[in-house]
């Protein structure tokens, strides 16, 4: 398969999801579910239809499960966990081996915008609160507004701010041009979360 021309767009590591984060993909993924603790890797490459056969040659060959696998536009978007993270990196250089690639030629991703709404307006959380997935905006509460491209690098500022801080996981969507993430929480709280995203992101 290594004579497709590749694109690894997103190859986002994560050692150890934490709570929040674990229970929202819980509830979102269509796959094996993923627990507290687990290690994780998204994965997002161009042409998306070779996302079907890279997963099955992860799967015949390491103990990682996967929670999605889905073809968006040109590109397919994977995600595998487990408890051993040795299993979840072995996933990860076998589907780039199998392409033919290196996780340096990875797209590095940006912070398109970071901003902090203070103290939010009780309608403009209602309206926030409609299409939530994960805790109540509450009126009063600081509100961090986070996107990044590629979008599902977003799952890194997402479980590196719940690490960091004490805010509380909104929402957040890993699919489309940019990845969006909602905090909520107290001014400091806000802020260190939005420290954590931010360094998460251009860390790579």
């Amino acid at each position: 398969m290594a004579e497709e021309n590749f694109q690894l767009r997103t190859y986002a590591f994560i050692d150890s999801m934490q709570p929040q984060f674990a229970a929202f993909l819980a509830s979102e993924l269509d796959g094996d579910v993923p627990l507290a603790k687990m290690s994780e890797l998204w994965m997002e490459l161009a042409p998306g239809s070779e996302v079907y056969n890279l997963l099955d040659v992860a799967l015949k060959e390491c103990d990682a499960k996967p929670g999605l696998q889905m073809v968006e536009r040109e590109f397919g978007v994977l995600e595998l966990h487990s408890f051993d993270l040795e299993s979840v990196k072995d996933a990860g250089e076998i589907i780039l081996k199998t392409c033919g690639l290196g996780i340096s030629q990875r797209l590095k991703p940006k912070v398109v915008s970071s901003k902090i709404i203070h103290k939010v307006n009780p309608y403009q959380a209602q309206q926030i609160n409609k299409t939530r997935k994960g805790t109540l905006l509450l009126p009063g509460k600081s509100l961090l507004v986070f996107e990044v491209e590629p979008a599902a690098y977003v799952v890194l500022a997402a479980n590196e701010a719940e690490k960091s801080s004490n805010a509380q996981l909104v929402h957040f969507n890993p699919f489309g041009r940019f990845g969006r993430l909602f905090l909520s929480g107290s001014e400091s709280e806000i802020e260190t979360a939005k420290e954590a995203s931010v360094a998460a992101i251009e860390g790579i």
